[in-house]
C-alpha cells in the first residue's frame, strides 16, 4: 500500500507547527502541552490533503493517533471507523517509538515493546492487526531497524 508508506513518511509533518520547547521537554507535559501536541494530526493533515496523490495518505496522517476503543483522537474513532492504513501504521508507529531513543528515556527493548503492543490489543490497536504483527519474526523488526537509515525509494514498493 503505497499510501501507508508515504503517510509513514509524512505522519508527523504536523510537528513543524508545535513548539520544540513541547517537542524537546525532557519531562512529562502539561495538559496544555499535550493539547497543543494534539493539534499535530490535524496540522499535519491539512498540509498534506492539498497534494492530490497524497490524499490518501493524509487520512493516515489525520487518524495515526486514533484509538481502536475511540479514546484516541482528534475525532475519537473506534475499530473499523479508523481507515485501515492507520490502523496498520499505528502499531508499527508505536512499535517504532518504543525501540527508539527519546528525550524522556532510553529506547526500550524489542521484546518489551512487543509485549505492550499485545497488551493494548483491542484498547489501543485494531487485535486483527496485532495478531499479524505478533506472528512476524522479531528478526524481520530487528532487521528493518538497523536499515532505517538505508535509501529508500517509493517505487522499490512491491504492490500486490
Amino acid at each position: 500500500m503505497p499510501s501507508i508508506a508515504r503517510a509513514a513518511f509524512l505522519h508527523d509533518i504536523g510537528k513543524m507547527a508545535i513548539p520544540d520547547s513541547i517537542l524537546r521537554k525532557p519531562g512529562p507535559l502539561t495538559e496544555n502541552e499535550k493539547q497543543v501536541m494534539r493539534q499535530h494530526c490535524e496540522r499535519g493533515y491539512n498540509m498534506v490533503t492539498r497534494i492530490p496523490f497524497l490524499r490518501d495518505a493524509a487520512e493516515i496522517v489525520l487518524s495515526h493517533q486514533e484509538f481502536f476503543d475511540g479514546t484516541g483522537y482528534p475525532r475519537g474513532l473506534r475499530g473499523e471507523e479508523i481507515p485501515l492504513g492507520a490502523r496498520i501504521f499505528a502499531v508499527a508507529d508505536a512499535l517504532d517509538a518504543m525501540i527508539s531513543d527519546r528525550p524522556y528515556r532510553r529506547a526500550l527493548p524489542l521484546s518489551h515493546a512487543r509485549n505492550e503492543i499485545r497488551r493494548c490489543s483491542g484498547t489501543q490497536f485494531d487485535p486483527d492487526v496485532v495478531e499479524v504483527f505478533l506472528s512476524l519474526p522479531e528478526s524481520l523488526w530487528i532487521e528493518l531497524r538497523e536499515n532505517l537509515g538505508a535509501p529508500f525509494r517509493l517505487s522499490q514498493l512491491k504492490v500486490v
